[in-house]
């Protein structure tokens, strides 16, 4: 897929937290953007021929002893930069200008007014509204350098070097609070740096069809498919590459959604057509469980299970060489894995602990996707809806929102009531618009009820929905009062063991998303 990923963007990180996004957006207008650690190296950077550069912000001050250094190349190839906040001010102190503490930090909405003839803000209003999060200002610009847009706090809110296509923005044009962002990314590419918009799911899949066909030949391929969005993609990519060639495990543990299981085999193996071996394994992960309840020890029981199911239905296999994950950039990202300095957020591995003596080669078809682009690559492929936009599930499945120590009965209770939650929100159109993950959390605490005339002393059920864009920050949805009240009044009505519904008002940060 090299010709594809030719000539795009390549998006240096400094540490900010809004990297992938920045990607995201580029990528959102067609032109492939690929994230580099900023001590990758020229070599690793540079090997897509890249059309321009975005240095991304991050939380540091560049006149701080160790704080992370603009690389040399980027200055010396010619090609267009564009630095975002720290990325601005980094590109600033290196060519020679001053940046200094701000007397103020600026952060959230700020109106910035830009001057005319420049090709960044090109078609633009003359004022815009955008989003500024930063502790530092410039206070001189570098040689050659002049003022293209400022605000009230920020005198030199935009720069730029037209000569020699560099240019810097204070604020962050990739967030949603700057609703000129996309216009302003769109001009750098196509007018600056002249990009062209090649970068779609079609183009995608032919390009990924070939590859696969390269790298396997005619071995034949293992996937473990959870039913999830990446490994469902994965399987339906690999499918139409070498169709009959993939053989796909599902592991039932037990502890997915009302219906699931059932229609990961339905769609996988009759909608679809291809080889699935389904596992019930649902006993001996609970029995496993029994009287676990820290919520770190269930994730990584549950991990060690999976393997261990995944391992010995795969040993009953032959002439296998290749083992398929659902790995998409955000896991690639995380890693680190380009970077010396970086630290890791998390390890990745779709199926972990792989022993040795299976001796698969790795095929990740999707590891340049992000998450809403493996979407549209499931959608051109054919696959459902109801598993191309399935709301987010993490990998322990239920055992992580049935909070406390697990059984059948429990995850039965939870199971209902979860299925009651978001049906009413999909009755009313707020499942896949308007929330962008709902879910229930059964509680392992009691509370007096009256039901019937009677004394009841049942759990009680949490009620979790949020809206968000990128998953690093979300608010609570505000679900309107008549649909919280119909799904409390079913829920206690027609979920045997619950007497008490709450709706979660936290926001992320300072809570997670999910309970445990």
């Amino acid at each position: 897929m090299d010709d594809l990923k030719t000539g795009g963007i390549a998006v240096i990180d400094f540490g900010s937290q809004y990297t992938q996004l920045i990607a995201r957006r580029i990528r959102e207008l067609g032109v492939y953007a690929e994230v580099y650690a900023h001590d990758s190296g020229a070599a690793h950077i540079n090997r897509r021929q890249p059309a321009g550069y975005v240095l991304s912000g991050g939380p540091s001050s560049v006149y701080e002893a160790g704080a992370p250094q603009l690389p040399a190349f980027l200055l010396e190839v010619g090609r267009p930069v564009l630095g975002i906040c720290y990325g601005m001010q980094l590109l600033t102190a290196t060519l020679g200008g001053e940046v200094v503490a701000a007397p103020e930090r600026e952060y959230g909405p700020a109106s910035i007014s830009h001057q005319p003839l420049s090709p960044l803000f090109d078609g633009l209003a003359p004022e815009l509204q955008v989003w500024m999060s930063h502790g530092d200002r410039i206070e001189s610009l570098p040689p050659g350098f002049r003022m293209l847009a400022q605000s009230d706090n920020s005198p030199l809110a935009a720069i730029g070097q037209l000569e020699r296509h560099r240019y810097g923005l204070q604020f962050h044009p990739e967030v949603q609070h700057s609703p000129s962002g996309r216009a302003i990314l769109s001009n750098f590419l196509f007018q600056i740096c002249r990009c062209q918009p090649t970068w779609s799911a079609a183009a995608f899949i032919e390009e990924a069809v070939t590859g696969i066909r390269k790298q396997v030949g005619g071995e034949r391929v293992l996937l473990a498919l959870s039913g999830g969005v990446d490994s469902a993609v994965a399987g339906a990519l690999i499918h139409r590459a070498i169709g009959d060639r993939l053989t796909c495990i599902f592991v039932d543990h037990g502890m997915l959604r009302l219906g699931e299981a059932e229609q990961v085999a339905r769609v996988f193996r009759q909608e679809q057509g291809m080889r699935l071996i389904a596992v019930n394994a649902v006993e001996s992960f609970l029995t496993a469980l029994t009287g676990v309840t820290e919520p770190e020890a269930k994730r990584k029981l549950i991990g060690r299970l999976f393997v261990e199911a995944f391992n010995e239905e795969a040993r009953k296999l032959r002439g296998i060489r290749f083992l398929a994950q659902g790995t998409i950039y955000p896991d690639v990202i995380e890693s680190a894995a380009d970077s010396a300095a970086a630290k890791t957020i998390k390890s990745h591995h779709n199926v972990g602990g792989l022993p040795a003596d299976l001796e698969f080669e790795l095929l990740e078809p999707l590891r340049d996707l992000f998450k809403d682009e493996a979407r549209k690559v499931g959608e051109a492929l054919g696959l459902p809806a109801s598993i191309v936009w399935r709301q987010p599930f993490p990998g322990p499945g239920l055992a992580i929102r049935c909070l406390g120590e697990l059984s059948w009965e429990r995850l039965e209770k939870l199971r209902a009531a979860d299925a009651i939650f978001t049906g009413e929100l999909a009755d009313a159109g707020l499942l896949l618009e308007g929330t962008a993950q709902s879910f229930a959390v059964l509680l392992p605490v009691k509370s007096v009820g009256v039901m019937g005339d009677k004394r009841s002393y049942e759990e009680v059920l949490i009620l979790r929905s949020v809206t968000t864009d990128d998953f690093m920050t979300a608010d609570w949805a505000r679900l309107p009062y008549d649909l919280l009240a119909r799904v409390s009044a079913r829920i206690v009505n027609e979920v045997p063991g619950i007497n008490r519904v709450a709706y979660d008002i936290t926001s992320k940060p300072p809570s997670t998303i999910e309970w445990e």
